[in-house]
């Protein structure tokens, strides 16, 4: 009888070790401007312990009420160019005028220390991401309709008349975008897309491979091997 060929071998010695712990998740959020994703964001950390945040940098001024390092870290034009420069961002993009990025050392921070990581990015950062990370699940939350995003953008009275032009104008391709992401969340009820944001969260963590650590640990009591 031959014996097993070189390559089984090598493939079964180059199996990557399991982790003895929980390792975190990166989540990247997304929606047009105006469609919520902020406002489910907070409701999923309030309800669902272990969920950290990366605050984005961004060369756009605070609006009424937003504080530095909590809802943006805001920077120069020329500040946020030394960090391209330094590849300090992970990912990084020019939206309705302003800069946005993700700094690599918060998201690595976060992961490290087992913790899930939300990043609240528009779609050209998403795309982004989904390229440079080796492992990402990405939600993307729809409005229910353009004229409720409309709505929303007017209410809040954030922007000048031609930024709400631009927002509006550019949501028409963003929403196209859902077709790249993992999941899709209707934002038609707060509540409802809220629960089902979280259950995304919930059941990404429960991924066999995600699991498999506490699976080895519970066999070990059992005296019976883990699985190959």
């Amino acid at each position: 009888m031959s014996e097993a060929p070189d390559e089984l071998e090598a493939t079964e010695v180059d199996t990557p070790p399991v982790p003895d712990r929980y390792q975190g998740i990166l989540f990247v959020i997304s929606s047009p401007s105006g469609g919520g994703k902020g406002t489910l964001i907070k409701r999923l950390r309030e309800t669902v312990p272990g969920v950290g945040y990366s605050v984005s940098w961004t060369t756009r001024a605070p609006r009424h009420g937003e504080a530095e390092g909590v809802n943006y870290h805001f920077a120069s034009e020329a500040e946020f160019a030394v960090m391209i420069q330094a590849g300090g961002f992970v990912e990084w993009a020019n939206v309705h005028g302003h800069h946005y990025g993700t700094t690599r050392a918060a998201v690595a921070q976060a992961l490290s220390a087992g913790l899930d990581i939300i990043l609240e990015i528009d779609v050209q950062g998403a795309r982004a991401v989904r390229t440079t990370m080796e492992s990402v699940v990405s939600i993307f939350i729809l409005p229910p309709s353009f004229e409720v995003l409309r709505e929303r953008l007017t209410r809040r009275m954030t922007e000048r008349p031609e930024e709400l032009e631009l927002r509006l104008a550019n949501a028409r391709g963003e929403v196209a975008e859902y077709r790249h992401f993992d999941y899709l969340i209707l934002n038609d009820e707060v509540e409802r897309a809220a629960a089902q944001l979280a259950s995304v969260v919930w059941a990404e963590r429960a991924r066999r491979e995600r699991q498999e650590w506490v699976a080895r640990r519970v066999l070990k009591s059992f005296g019976a091997p883990a699985a190959r």
